[in-house]
């Protein structure tokens, strides 16, 4: 207990708060056993598990620093486990239920702005990639890319998230960008979609009606027209959520070569971007 006049010691990026960990634990993948069997371990039959809140907090660390799998500090014990640990997780749909889960709470809390929402993509390099990468055009097409494709609402929480190559505009994964939200209003709710020139086409907007959104297809000149106008500007916090997610360096630059894996990181960048928001980490 810190004692008067003393500050409460703060929670650092890469660690995972008790708090937090009350929110993670109900949802970690449990082992598939067969009820009928009796299961004995015998001497010297390979690792014990193991424990499941050390292996989330490996990730984090991994995910907030963007160090390599294999450099991961010895106090978090075997790297190679825990990079196992990891695309198991990945695979079993893991993050995207913390994901899910934080979105939900928010929902109940605050409730999520789903009047005006923005949609935009941001790409980076994918060396190592072997799925969902594609020519970086800002390489010149010789240097594979990544882009991923996200849908935030008013407050920038984000929607949905889609992985394709970095060749891939973004006015081609409109559909798969609404159609992946992973959380959606109840009722009928009027929803406003902004989003900047590189989405003005008859299809792009066609596909948004489709799924009950009003476009708002505007240019940054026409933005700064509005906004000089009196307007309030709502495109920009889709960019500001991109911000949010570079701030975790392991995405940055994609050194994943599957594609789940990649996904797997963005959905846990996101579930900690939602309990952020909750105060549901740090306290």
């Amino acid at each position: 207990m810190p004692q008067p006049g003393e500050h409460k010691s703060k929670v650092k990026s890469w660690e995972v708060s008790d708090l937090f960990w009350e929110k993670v634990a109900p949802l970690v993948p449990k082992p598939k056993r067969d009820a009928s069997r009796i299961y004995q371990r015998r001497r010297g039959g390979g690792r014990k598990p193991m424990d499941s809140r050390k292996v989330f907090c490996a990730i984090v660390y991994v995910l907030r620093t963007g160090i390599q799998w294999k450099a991961l500090p010895r106090e978090f014990g075997s790297a190679s486990s825990v990079h196992a640990y990891f695309r198991k997780w990945a695979e079993a749909g893991f993050f995207l239920r913390l994901w899910k889960k934080g979105l939900a709470e928010y929902d109940e809390m605050e409730g999520i702005a789903w009047s005006w929402q923005s949609i935009d993509g941001s790409q980076g390099k994918a060396p190592l990639a072997a799925e969902a990468a594609g020519p970086n055009p800002t390489d010149r097409g010789e240097k594979k890319g990544t882009r991923r494709h996200v849908l935030v609402d008013g407050h920038g929480l984000p929607l949905s998230i889609v992985v394709t190559g970095a060749n891939r505009h973004d006015v081609t994964q409109v559909e798969n960008v609404l159609a992946s939200r992973v959380r959606r209003p109840r009722g009928r709710t009027r929803q406003n979609l902004c989003a900047d020139a590189g989405y003005d086409s008859k299809g792009a907007k066609e596909v948004m009606r489709k799924f009950g959104y009003a476009p708002h297809v505007r240019s940054r000149g026409e933005e700064k027209k509005e906004l000089a106008a009196g307007k309030k500007a709502r495109r920009w916090i889709v960019e500001v959520a991109h911000s949010w997610f570079n701030r975790f360096r392991k995405i940055l630059v994609r050194f994943e070569k599957r594609k789940s894996s990649f996904e797997g990181l963005l959905q846990l960048a996101a579930a900690i971007i939602v309990f952020r928001k909750l105060g549901r980490i740090y306290g």
